[in-house]
């Protein structure tokens, strides 16, 4: 790494970014959930939305976020916008790592896991293919941006019999936590 690739590249102010994300949330809502979804192509990121269980809350919380593909894996950065602080998304899947996105072309459920070692490496790499500034702005933080790997889930959970929704987590599908979720629709995985 050379030292102009680790020099701290530029970011617009912070009420910009976080201005951009209430933006891109509320044209995806507004349309039905049908704009604000991508899939990657060559040499450029998708954008999905993760469905993660709230580690203090146990309700559902949703967010876009960047990713490629990596096989059957989704690939994504826990960076938070290059701010200091960890994302609330990484937090949540490191107390449950059972999660689940939407993407352009459907919805699956997945674990959440940090890239470790040579693995970490490698995707590193092709998000460097990806974004030329990543070097840049991964220096703007105090700690290591995790490389998060979305694996699809082997065995899907349990669905609630109930008949309300169809689409409810049961809780007797993961029994040892108390934060499965209880959305009866995906709607209600919005962000307050």
């Amino acid at each position: 790494m050379t030292a102009a690739a680790t020099q701290k590249a530029h970011l617009p102010p912070r009420w910009v970014i976080v201005g951009a994300w209430h933006v891109h949330r509320a044209v995806y809502r507004w349309s039905g959930r049908k704009k604000g979804l991508w899939s990657p192509r060559p040499g450029r990121y998708g954008v999905l939305w993760l469905i993660t269980t709230g580690r203090r809350t146990g309700r559902p919380r949703g967010v876009m976020i960047g990713y490629f593909e990596d096989g059957p894996n989704l690939v994504s950065m826990a960076m938070n916008g290059w701010g200091a602080a960890e994302p609330a998304w990484w937090l949540n899947l490191q107390a449950n790592p059972r999660a689940v996105v939407e993407l352009a072309g459907g919805r699956r459920n997945v674990r959440g896991r940090a890239a470790t070692g040579a693995e970490r490496e490698r995707l590193w790499q092709r998000w460097r293919s990806i974004d030329r500034n990543l070097d840049g702005f991964a220096a703007r933080r105090a700690v290591e941006t995790a490389v998060v790997v979305l694996e699809p889930e082997v065995s899907t959970p349990a669905r609630s019999q109930s008949g309300r929704g169809g689409d409810r987590w049961d809780r007797r599908s993961n029994p040892s936590s108390t934060t499965a979720s209880s959305c009866t629709n995906v709607r209600c995985a919005e962000p307050r």
